[in-house]
């Protein structure tokens, strides 16, 4: 069963056979938070995230909610982590920063066989292309910079104030991250094929120990804030939600600044990859001063250090991918294993290209 799509439409199908969930238990559970469950809840699964499984709960009164969980089988330490996500939205709503609102969170796998919660549904459009295909050409220079407002907003956001302390350490932040990506990537090796390259990777691991003793400034860092993680108005260029918060914390707001500015230094040989100013988006330069102005920086240091580690922890996002996919426990029908693992492999070697291109700078005294 799938539902009616539009290119910009949320991807729905039935869930896919390692996803399936026990509508009963789910139904008896969440009727302890929503009073109108009854029998005939439908259940169909999103596409398109590769990381948790993510599910659109219609209920017979046609109310729509949207459930998050882990996904089954061996997973990576510290991965999919929906309590931090239930966390961080709940203590976001109400504020600048568009979130959905938080319905109930469980911790009883007995419930699901894992961890999940449960929030209500936002009505807009999924926009998949970073150069915003599906989008209006007129409409696009508006939602990009609607979508690093969003990202100003959050980084300027009182996280103390909003109770999320203990959330993470904004210390060292560049160094802890590189040490948390190092790990995950390679955990994921054990399930990818023996002859895969890592030189690019673990040469750019090594360049960003050296070089991640950057200032300390603390954020709420998502993460993954790119177009393709929020809900833009159904009409309008504007962003109306942010989603998939699992990797958010407390670090350095220039390293989600990076991640959001990653495909203008994607190339071209990349599936999805298109050049952004011929799409009609603005330059990178436009979206940092529109950045800088309204968070109040005067300047973006060490940017190269920052889009480097942006490549590696991108690789690393998708080699974990890959390796779902070679587990056959992946959230999408479209990871594939091969080609996301090519994907990991050239993104860590454009990384590897601005890292050296930066040490070539600071060695011949030119400016950044």
């Amino acid at each position: 069963m799938r539902s009616p799509q539009t290119e910009d439409a949320p991807v729905v199908v039935d869930p896919l056979r390692q996803h399936q969930l026990d509508v009963d238990a789910l139904a008896s559970w969440l009727s302890n938070h929503i009073s109108d469950v009854t029998s005939g809840m439908t259940v169909l699964q999103f596409q398109g995230g590769m990381s948790n499984p993510t599910y659109l709960l219609t209920l017979v009164s046609g109310r729509r909610y949207v459930l998050r969980k882990k996904p089954p089988g061996v997973l990576l330490p510290k991965a999919h982590a929906v309590d931090r996500e239930f966390r961080v939205m709940q203590a976001l709503w109400g504020s600048e920063i568009p979130t959905p609102k938080m319905v109930a969170y469980c911790n009883d796998p007995e419930v699901l066989g894992a961890e999940f919660f449960v929030m209500e549904y936002v009505d807009g459009r999924i926009i998949v292309s970073p150069a915003m295909l599906s989008v209006p050409r007129e409409d696009r220079r508006t939602l990009a910079f609607s979508l690093i407002d969003t990202l100003a907003k959050l980084h300027t956001f009182d996280w103390r104030a909003g109770g999320l302390d203990g959330f993470g350490r904004a210390e060292n932040y560049l160094a802890r991250q590189t040490a948390r990506w190092s790990n995950q990537y390679e955990a994921a090796k054990a399930d990818l094929p023996a002859d895969f390259d890592y030189s690019h990777m673990d040469w750019l691991r090594d360049w960003l120990i050296e070089h991640g003793g950057i200032a300390d400034e603390s954020a709420i860092s998502h993460g993954d804030y790119r177009l393709g993680n929020v809900v833009v108005h159904p009409t309008e260029p504007r962003v109306i939600a942010v989603l998939d918060w699992e990797l958010s914390t407390i670090g350095h707001p220039l390293a989600d600044l990076a991640y959001t500015c990653l495909h203008y230094h994607l190339p071209s040989d990349l599936p999805g990859v298109h050049d952004l100013v011929a799409a009609g988006l603005p330059t990178e330069e436009e979206m940092l001063s529109r950045y800088c102005d309204t968070v109040g920086r005067d300047e973006i240091p060490d940017w190269p250090v920052f889009l480097a580690f942006a490549c590696f922890r991108y690789a690393a996002i998708v080699q974990g991918v890959a390796a779902r996919a070679a587990r056959g426990n992946a959230s999408s029908s479209s990871a594939d294993a091969i080609k996301d693992g090519a994907r990991a492999r050239r993104v860590a070697e454009i990384g590897a290209e601005i890292a050296l291109d930066y040490s070539r700078q600071i060695k011949s005294g030119e400016p950044d």
